[in-house]
């Protein structure tokens, strides 16, 4: 009998034992990898989210304002191009001064030529602050005096309703309004009348005293003219304002004051909900800011030559074509160094010299 590992003679040749794995369709979803990607992008994205959220509570303002600055890739080319440095950042970092001539800050600043109410930083703006607040404090003391003047009388007393006290960009704005029981000027004309020639003249006593320029300007309500009247209330506006002028110079105001002499017709009403409301017929004194401590406007008026000069080598059309040009261009369209198009004029003939001569050439 054959041992345990041998085969005997007649006994058939082992047969290989084959085993077959069948996968069946439908299960690999549950049993497969991808799912565990998509959990891992997930985690991924909520520890950032988490990690943002952490930061903008453990952060100051301007820490978060640096990091934006620092993830905002146009800053790049704007800091480049602010100071006329080279490199990604010039030298410098984001926080680092500008070189523009003006002392607006720090960092990107200059970009804009930055200025606020107050003026420039560092420059002006205190001066112009201060002497703002020199004449906010001249004009509350005419207004109290004005007041006490016209309570000092009883026919004045009777006119304190029709003058009102308005601060404006231009300045202190004193209006002396029509009512239905009062009216400055006889009716269509440019006559002031005695109880109104005795307001201004109170007006001009009160406001002799500062310095300030003065503007009159005045207002009509929207009644129209008569068809084929040569007056209208544009000249009506106009003329009356120059009559309150002389009754102001007749009164002292020197006339080397009045800066502006205007009427408006009834484009500026008191009442802007009806024009025809007697109370749009007004005249405006008004006393102007000084020098430089006026409310700030569009204007730059407080910056200096070299500043200006700064400003409009930037904003230069031909400069910003350039620049445009040059971005359109992406560095695609332009001709490889040392590359001639073959139908270049030769050198030293311009294009209007050969037209000239193919004009003579014809002739």
């Amino acid at each position: 009998m054959a041992g345990p590992g041998k085969r005997a003679t007649n006994e058939p040749e082992p047969r290989p034992i084959i085993v077959k794995k069948i996968i069946v369709d439908g299960h690999g979803g549950h049993h497969g990898g991808a799912w565990k990607v998509a959990y891992a992008d997930f985690v991924t994205a909520m520890m950032a989210f988490f990690l943002l959220m952490w930061l903008l509570g453990a952060t100051t303002e301007e820490q978060r304002k640096g990091l934006a600055d620092f993830f905002t890739p146009t800053l790049v080319e704007l800091k480049q191009g602010s100071a006329g440095s080279n490199g990604m950042f010039g030298g410098d970092s984001f926080e680092g001064k500008e070189n523009y001539p003006t002392t607006g800050g720090q960092g990107n600043l200059a970009i804009t030529i930055p200025r606020d109410a107050s003026g420039v930083k560092d420059r002006g703006g205190r001066d112009r602050k201060d002497r703002r607040d020199e004449d906010r404090a001249k004009f509350n003391q005419i207004k109290a005096m004005l007041e006490k003047k016209l309570a000092s009388s009883a026919a004045l007393r009777k006119l304190a309703k029709n003058v009102r006290f308005t601060e404006t960009r231009e300045g202190l704005r004193i209006d002396l309004i029509d009512e239905a029981d009062f009216a400055m000027f006889g009716m269509g004309t440019d006559r002031l009348l005695p109880q109104a020639h005795g307001l201004v003249a109170e007006v001009a006593k009160v406001i002799s005293g500062v310095p300030n320029d003065v503007i009159v300007r005045g207002h009509t309500d929207g009644l129209p003219y008569a068809a084929g009247r040569t007056m209208n209330n544009w000249l009506l506006s106009s003329s009356r304002a120059e009559a309150t002028r002389k009754a102001l110079a007749d009164s002292g105001i020197a006339n080397a004051r009045f800066s502006r002499i205007e009427g408006v017709a009834d484009r500026d009403p008191y009442i802007a909900g009806d024009r025809y409301d007697p109370r749009n017929r007004r005249m405006s004194v008004i006393l102007a800011w000084s020098a430089s401590a006026g409310l700030p406007s569009d204007k730059d008026d407080d910056l200096s030559d070299e500043e200006r000069a700064a400003i409009r080598d930037r904003d230069a059309p031909q400069k910003k074509l350039r620049e445009t040009m040059s971005a359109m261009d992406m560095g695609g369209t332009g001709l490889p160094q040392g590359a001639v198009p073959i139908n270049a004029p030769p050198p030293g003939v311009a294009s209007g010299k050969v037209g000239d001569t193919a004009k003579k050439a014809q002739h």
